[in-house]
């Protein structure tokens, strides 16, 4: 060991044997309420119009500092003196840090006064640093940075270092990220649940103003526009009133947060997709927090917060529990990941996109097997990567199934900076930083080899067009290919890959009238094509390269059907002037795709509604109805429940099946459509080269366009700036209220941890197979009329037009609990090949919604178990998959295996996660979920270890043993006190 480390390690103070669980239990309550230990004094929120809340100073160009938010939030970007030390406090976490040593002044370039100071990994002089990746670089300096010996100690960071031999033993580490990332469809629970903790804490007699975030919080209100209008030039307005018709209560209650909470930012509506105006705007890339200089990471809300990866800035989805504990000063446990270097040699072929290549990547890396590792990636590829095509594959990486997948900074990255009008001055101090600290890639200069856990490479060269379905993201099908697919998914068994229709029903044509116009619809047909998603939308090749089909297209006198529900819904205002300025617009208005709003729209299942003609011919036929939409999900049940194929493409081939009308074509042999003059119009004649895209790209999108749009948005819109809310810090609950409801979380909470809950004789509520998403647990989408969600607003006089979707109900548990598992594709085993959002009361034989069963065996006083199979709750890294079930009385699910935000989340709300030891399930074992079953953990916490075997006994006299899913001691330290939030609530309030 180096002689520095070795001697910095030396002085540790930790106590040998002392638990994470006890030291971050410690450290959070002292850092939240003690203020020379990193936290303001309490105190109320100033009036509106005043500074609420202080953050570093914005990457951008000073101008816009100062401006207000909706009129509640002045000089958000301030970097007054009491505003950095209070930031710097709470950030670098450590008064007296174990690694002052190493602290080291940044000169400026060009001489003058210095950049600030930072934590220098070279003065460390240990050789193992240039063999790490830049990913765990990130967590290194953090570590270092936060190492007071008490939130994070010595020993930490000599695991870090040793990241070669310590990964392989999944060793656990503390970490601590620089800011937290929601979106108002997760971003409400987690604001209700901290108006809720300081309600518990004014029970408790303590002081509920200590309930604050730590760390600078950012939410983007992008999950609620639904494409209710299209091809429409009146979209974007009709959709916003809309909206904000609908959700002016949730986002009155936002807006109250922003005020009553410190260090929380609220994007408005109409603003853009969270995680593209993370990257055009919120991202810092390096921090300078009065004088101390630290890489930017992010923990987020939304499991796509990946995205940032793109950008060299570490960040990844996280529970919204889990980030609610970040906002309040606690680290993040994790275990120390397993790093895959990914090489990209080559270069894309002409007419290949972004978008065929992250296609590509999922495919390749899911097959690999990613789940808990870092993805990073390297090679000379790399250079002929636009950082949008970075950030797009980076957005996917839920997809394949990767914490995070990483593209260290280069001079790619400084040129994007530069061209989304961050300052030179900030993009100086940004590559002066990062080459200082090695963290930094510069492909003309020698590096040490870094080394990676496994290997995978890709020459770019071998990238086809291609999109991916029609039910999972990683089932890529080549576009050359796509009619024999799709022709084969007609004839399969039901599955992934198949819809099961008879071969004599495969050439059905159902007969309709559209608004007086005789039409017709097939298997196949398309009747969604949306533009949609920050995947895509955030890449300006692809998105002017669609345009550029268009205007082939109206050129050659094309149309798209008109009951085709076409739609285009930008993640930012940059995409607008780009599209303007380029004069590409009209052209995709003239084929309907009119802009609808600035979010996340179609590929969340904000689809809105399809014509009822379209609508009854799919029903009344059984037609296999498809969507083509440029997103990232499209499980079956989520883009729309009437369109059972859901194809992910590039916006280009977006608008080109939208002109063709089906995906039973191949592009190669077959027109996609009829020319003006009458010539058949082939795939080839309408799409662009990728010089024309690149021409295009160049004279269209100007920095003045991204410095333009974000000063407008701190702006504000005159529907958000005229919402009024209450001055209070404590939130006045409404009980008639159907959007915004008092969770029970913390009745009858006191000072005493609950400890284990025994799990006795529990019946199986749900009997599952492989691949059970977060899209059948968590409630989202449209609420069904004949749901139990539905009942319960029906008794509280809300009508049907009314009802709204889940997402925008995320503040009423009672809601949201009802909603859970009401998927209408959820398939269960106890029905028999029956799919829908039932199941099978085991005592009386009862089918019913699962709700209902759940209140049933709960008034019966019965636990209850969830059986699963493979890669279970993997999709968006949703709170309510987590909540919902433990309010439905659920004490522990049993998999296969479990995604890794899932899993988390399920510990986070005290479930026990259980699983099946490798080789065997519960078809294996015998178990067909009609037994009743109880799980053998000791009663006493201390005797519980992370990862211990487990075992589980049936009534009918079967046992198996199981692997505890708890894997770090505090998520043990959640369980013994029935959860994340009341555990912190405990810590805080003890002091």
């Amino acid at each position: 060991m180096p002689p520095l480390t070795s001697a910095l390690l030396s002085r540790s103070t930790t106590a040998s044997g002392s638990s994470s669980s006890a030291r971050i239990a410690a450290a959070a309550a002292s850092v939240i309420s003690n203020p020379a230990a990193g936290a303001a004094p309490s105190s109320p929120p100033p009036p509106a119009r005043q500074s609420t809340r202080s953050r570093p100073a914005s990457p951008f160009a000073s101008g816009l500092a100062g401006r207000l938010f909706g009129g509640h939030r002045a000089a958000a970007r301030s970097s007054s003196t009491a505003a950095a030390v209070f930031e710097r406090r709470f950030a670098s976490a450590a008064t007296r840090n174990s690694y002052d040593e190493i602290l080291t002044s940044l000169a400026k370039p060009g001489g003058g006064p210095e950049f600030g100071k930072y934590y220098s990994l070279p003065a460390l002089s240990d050789p193992r640093i240039d063999r790490l990746p830049y990913s765990i670089r990130i967590l290194l300096e953090s570590a270092i940075r936060n190492c007071d010996e008490f939130q994070v100690s010595g020993k930490d960071v000599e695991k870090i270092l040793d990241w070669e031999k310590s990964a392989p033993k999944q060793v656990e580490i503390p970490f601590k990220p620089a800011r937290v990332l929601l979106q108002d469809f997760t971003g409400v629970p987690a604001v209700v649940d901290l108006a809720c903790m300081r309600d518990a804490m004014s029970k408790l007699g303590s002081d509920p103003n200590k309930i604050n975030p730590l760390v600078p919080v950012d939410l983007v209100i992008d999950h609620s526009v639904q494409v209710d209008v299209a091809r429409s030039e009146n979209a974007v307005q009709a959709n916003m009133e809309l909206e904000f018709y609908r959700n002016k209560e949730r986002f009155g209650f936002l807006k109250w947060g922003s005020t009553a909470f410190r260090n929380m930012l609220v994007v408005p509506p109409g603003s853009g997709i969270v995680h593209q105006v993370n990257l055009e705007y919120l991202a810092r890339v390096v921090f300078n927090n009065g004088g101390i200089l630290y890489p930017d990471s992010v923990v987020g809300t939304d499991s796509h917060t990946t995205m940032i990866d793109g950008l060299g800035v570490a960040g990844w989805g996280v529970g919204g529990i889990e980030a609610e504990a970040a906002m309040l000063g606690q680290p993040m446990s994790m275990v120390l990941p397993g790093v895959v270097g990914f090489k990209l040699t080559g270069k894309l072929r002409n007419g290949v996109t972004a978008t065929d290549l992250v296609l590509t990547v999922t495919q390749i890396l899911r097959k690999h097997g990613v789940v808990g590792k870092f993805v990073e990636f390297y090679g000379g590829g790399m250079s002929e990567l636009s950082l949008a095509d970075r950030a797009t594959i980076a957005n996917m990486s839920p997809e394949y199934g990767a914490t995070m997948g990483f593209f260290p900074v280069d001079g790619k990255t400084l040129d994007y900076l530069k061209l989304t009008g961050r300052s030179d001055e900030t993009v100086a101090m940004i590559e002066s930083y990062l080459r200082a600290n090695k963290m930094f890639v510069d492909y003309n200069q020698p590096e040490a080899e870094r080394v990676y856990s496994s290997y995978l490479e890709l020459n770019l060269e071998e990238v086809e067009p291609c999109l991916s379905g029609p039910k999972r993201p990683h089932d890529r099908v080549t576009l050359k290919n796509m009619k024999s697919d799709w022709v084969s998914c007609l004839d399969n068994d039901v599955g992934f890959k198949g819809f099961a229709v008879p071969k004599e029903s495969q050439g059905k044509v159902a007969e309709f009238s559209f608004h007086g116009t005789p039409a017709t619809i097939k298997h196949g047909d398309v009747v969604i094509a949306a533009i949609t998603s920050c995947t895509n939308t955030s890449n300006p090749n692809v998105m002017l390269g669609a345009a550029l089909v268009a205007k082939k297209a109206c050129e050659l006198g094309l149309e798209v059907k008109p009951w085709i529900k076409t739609s285009l819904a930008p993640g930012s205002g940059v995409v607008k002037k780009y599209l303007d300025k380029s004069g590409l617009q009209k052209y995709l208005d003239q084929l309907g795709f009119n802009i609808v709003g600035y979010g996340c729209t179609t590929c969340i299942g904000n689809s809105g509604e399809l014509d009822e003609t379209v609508s009854a011919a799919i029903s009344e036929n059984d037609i296999v109805a498809a969507a083509v939409l440029s997103g990232n999900r499209n499980f079956e049940g989520r883009v729309h429940p009437l369109t059972r194929a859901n194809y992910l493409a590039s916006p280009p081939l977006v608008v080109a099946y939208a002109l063709a009308g089906t995906v039973n074509i191949d592009f190669e042999k077959e027109p996609i459509g009829t020319s003006k003059d009458g010539k058949e119009v082939y795939f080839r004649d309408i799409w662009p080269s990728t010089e024309e895209i690149a021409e295009v790209v160049k004279s269209s999108v100007l920095p003045d366009m991204f410095k333009s749009t974000y000063e407008a948005i701190t702006k504000g819109n005159s529907m958000w700036n005229e919402l009024s809310v209450s001055s209070s810090t404590l939130y006045p609950w409404d009980s008639s209220s159907t959007y915004i409801h008092e969770p029970p979380y913390f009745k009858d909470m006191t000072m005493t941890p609950p400890g284990p809950r025994p799990v006795k004789d529990a019946y199986c509520l749900l009997n599952f197979g492989d691949s059970i998403t977060t899209d059948h647990i968590s409630p989202a989408g449209n609420i069904h009329p004949d749901s139990p969600a539905a009942k319960y607003l029906k008794e509280r006089g809300v009508e049907r037009k009314d009802f709204n979707s889940y997402g925008s109900r995320r503040g009423n548990d009672e809601i949201m609990a009802r909603g859970t598992f009401a998927n209408i594709r959820l398939v269960n085993k106890f029905l028999k090949g029956e799919v829908g959002p039932k199941t099978t009361h085991i005592p009386s034989g009862e089918k019913l919604s699962v709700f209902d069963a759940a209140m049933k065996y709960k008034n019966e006083g019965h636990d209850t178990i969830i059986l699963a199979g493979a890669e279970y709750g993997s999709g968006s890294s949703r709170d309510w998959a987590a909540k919902g079930p433990m309010l439905q009385g659920v004490k522990a699910v049993i998999a296969k295996s479990f995604e890794r935000i899932h899993r988390s989340n399920l510990a986070g709300m005290g479930i026990i996660p259980l699983c099946f030891k490798s080789g065997e399930d519960a078809d294996t074992i015998g178990l067909t979920g009609h037994e009743r079953y109880t799980v053998h953990l000791p009663a006493n916490v201390s005797d519980i270890k992370p990862g211990q075997d487990v075992t589980v006994t049936t009534d009918n006299g079967k046992s198996f043993t199981c692997t505890l899913r708890f894997d770090t001691e505090v998520e043990l330290a959640y369980y013994d006190n029935g959860g994340i939030l009341p555990y912190v609530i405990r810590k805080i309030a003890e002091q």
